[in-house]
């Protein structure tokens, strides 16, 4: 993971659900070169457990090959507020109390992280984002921001993402926290405090993450076996390398405003909201996704003016978005800049 660079702001910030912030940091990274009219901007918004350097997890769109080659753009990506990789969050200091917020952290929404995006923006002197790429929360926030900012994006890559975050979704999200609840080290004020349920909640946000076809061929056991099967392994593995790299704070309040996620509250709803966007949208959905199934990408693309949905054909499920970059390139080959020495332009 490559060095970030962090803004500080200052002052008082307001959350959509009430709560304040005395001030936050966001840590980001940036690559690539800005060109003299600012028009060559990518900007990133990762997924739930991701940091600010997009090459160190997406490193197949972002590269020589990829379908943002740095010699192109500028590309811009920060850790969102209330994560956990250099930006405010639970284990912050709170500067009312000289202490970590742990669970006094006030709530956030994809709202409130999209307002801090766009102070760092601002900060950054950048007047336009040409193109804002994000997948399941980071494609939640990307089309949040096309609302609130509508002309300040003009093309928007959303993938395995959504417009309200569904029942599904939400009862996957409070079957990871009840396990984190489950730990008896959750009410305590401590680092790690909740990380035995953390390794639970990622086994069991892993069952959704994937597919039926990518366990069959990667987990089956080649032989009869009566225990310590691949598959049980794999679970455990994955839930200690998270547990190694997060803390359960920040997966609580995360997945919290995941859950909260829906462009049409106090916008008169879905429709209304989505007909606010003026940014030209690119849905890519996958076909074994079960967390976020491509009717919700088509429910975008059917309410969003200017845009197109392209479905990948997919074992990997929901982490589709993450791994089939090839597929997505192709997709994505003709919708980029060719040129980067004239105005923003669109798909």
């Amino acid at each position: 993971m490559s060095e970030n660079t962090y803004f500080k702001y200052p002052d008082s910030f307001t959350l959509e659900q009430g709560g304040v912030l005395d001030g936050f940091t966001l840590a980001y990274s940036t690559f690539g070169e800005l060109n003299e009219n600012k028009s060559n901007v990518i900007w990133i918004c990762h997924a739930l457990t991701a940091n600010a350097d997009a090459r160190d997890w997406w490193s197949g769109l972002f590269g020589e090959q990829g379908a943002y080659n740095p010699d192109q753009y500028f590309i811009v990506c920060a850790n969102m507020l209330g994560g956990c990789y250099g930006s405010t969050g639970p284990l912050s200091i709170d500067p009312g109390s000289g202490k970590p917020y742990y669970h006094s952290f006030p709530s956030l929404t994809n709202l409130d992280i999209v307002r801090s995006f766009d102070l760092l923006r601002q900060y950054l002197e950048l007047p336009v984002i040409n193109t804002i790429v994000g997948g399941s929360m980071g494609g939640q926030q990307a089309l949040e921001w096309c609302i609130y900012q509508p002309h300040v994006i003009h093309n928007m890559v959303g993938l395995a993402t959504n417009a309200r975050h569904s029942p599904w979704g939400i009862a996957f999200n409070e079957s990871q926290r009840m396990a984190i609840a489950q730990d008896p080290s959750w009410l305590s004020e401590s680092s790690k405090a909740g990380l035995q349920g953390l390794k639970t909640a990622r086994a069991i946000a892993l069952l959704s993450y994937r597919a039926y076809d990518i366990y069959q061929n990667n987990q089956l056991d080649n032989a009869d076996v009566y225990d310590e099967f691949k598959a049980s392994s794999y679970q455990l593995y994955q839930g200690e390398k998270l547990q190694n790299r997060f803390n359960a704070y920040t997966y609580w309040l995360l997945s919290k405003a995941m859950d909260a996620h829906n462009v049409g509250r106090a916008r008169g709803g879905l429709s209304a909201a989505l007909s606010l966007i003026r940014t030209k949208c690119h849905f890519i959905g996958i076909n074994s996704d079960n967390l976020f199934p491509v009717v919700e990408q088509r429910f975008l693309a059917d309410h969003v003016s200017n845009s197109v949905i392209s479905v990948i054909d997919s074992i990997y499920g929901h982490d589709g978005f993450l791994v089939e970059t090839a597929k997505i390139n192709r997709i994505l080959g003709e919708a980029v800049l060719k040129s980067t020495d004239q105005d923003p332009v669109r798909w």
